[in-house]
């Protein structure tokens, strides 16, 4: 039997940045999210 290795974070992070490059959607809300941020510490 094989052993189960567990993720590192590195690589949960890596595969939830090509999910979210593939979902469209999710990364023009993310656009969306960090505009607004960055226009109220402009303020």
């Amino acid at each position: 039997m094989r052993k189960i290795r567990k993720r590192t974070f590195a690589e949960l992070v890596m595969e939830n940045k090509r999910q979210l490059l593939n979902d469209a959607r999710a990364l023009e809300k993310l656009e969306e999210k960090m505009e607004t941020r960055w226009l109220h510490k402009a303020e």
